[in-house]
């Protein structure tokens, strides 16, 4: 009887610890994304860039005649390197500007994105 409660519950520990490990995919980081003047991204990529000073910045996608906002984000950027998730399932353009500004509305950076 003994036996039998040993081998059940070897049996039942041999069960519950063999899960199925699952492996989700990161986007690759675009480091620094201002130092380049062309850049792809992918949805839910994942770019990289510098502040000198912790403060209130804005992220701006536009088309690239200029003339449309597309998307405008304001975050808390601290000094140093800083990451950002870029979402452009829904964004219809390929070709946007992606701009840099502080809260002076003075830009940063500037740089072209090819949205994959």
């Amino acid at each position: 009887m003994k036996i039998i409660k040993i081998i059940i519950s070897c049996c039942i520990v041999f069960i519950l610890s063999c899960k199925k490990t699952v492996v989700t995919p990161t986007a690759p980081v675009i480091s620094d994304i201002f130092t380049q003047s062309q850049n792809s991204v992918s949805n839910a990529g994942i770019i990289s860039f510098k502040l000198i000073n912790l403060g209130t910045y804005t992220l701006t996608m536009m088309d690239t005649l200029g003339t449309n906002v597309v998307t405008r984000e304001k975050f808390i950027g601290k000094s140093g390197v800083n990451t950002l998730s870029i979402y452009t399932k829904s964004i219809p353009f390929t070709y946007l500007y992606l701009i840099l500004a502080d809260s002076t509305n003075t830009q940063i950076g500037k740089t072209k994105i090819i949205i994959k």
